[in-house]
């Protein structure tokens, strides 16, 4: 569950940057057609009827909002220890901070859980689990495609 919390939470990050998850033209998204096609993969991959799909949907997405709420705060933590005039006693207020929103973004897995529970069976949630870690997974190869095209300056 820990890794899939840190992988949500990667996802978040990277739903800002809303890369394309098939590799081509690797054009910028908006949110909502970034979510479509997560909604698509996940679908699919998981095997979700249309109905399961309508019920859990708008869930799943509630809690993606609330945990990139949660990343958002964290970066902006981090944010502040940019300042070279950033005390030790700073940086462990920082620190504590982005901690404590990890905690609160697992401990919203755990509460959502109980939700998903209601509208999908064990087995599909855990076939939910799978299909956005394999969407994470090709958002990123796609994102690390784009960044070995010729010409592309390599990221460091």
């Amino acid at each position: 569950m820990k890794k899939l919390s840190v992988l949500i939470v990667v996802l978040c990050s990277l739903v800002s940057v809303a890369w394309g998850a098939d590799g081509c033209d690797q054009h910028r998204l908006s949110r909502e057609e970034f979510r479509a096609k997560q909604q698509a993969f996940i679908t699919q991959h998981a095997g979700l009827t249309k109905e399961e799909a309508d019920k859990f949907f708008p869930v799943y997405f509630e809690l993606q909002d609330r945990k990139k709420q949660l990343n958002d705060e964290a970066w902006d933590l981090l944010r502040k220890g940019k300042d070279e005039k950033t005390t030790e006693a700073q940086y462990g207020e920082i620190l504590e901070g982005v901690y404590d929103a990890r905690m609160s973004a697992d401990r919203l897995d755990k509460t959502y859980l109980a939700k998903f529970k209601k509208i999908l069976s064990y087995k599909k949630i855990y076939l939910v689990q799978r299909a956005e870690m394999r969407f994470q997974r090709e958002l990123l190869k796609g994102m690390q495609r784009n960044d070995k095209k010729p010409g592309k300056p390599q990221r460091r």
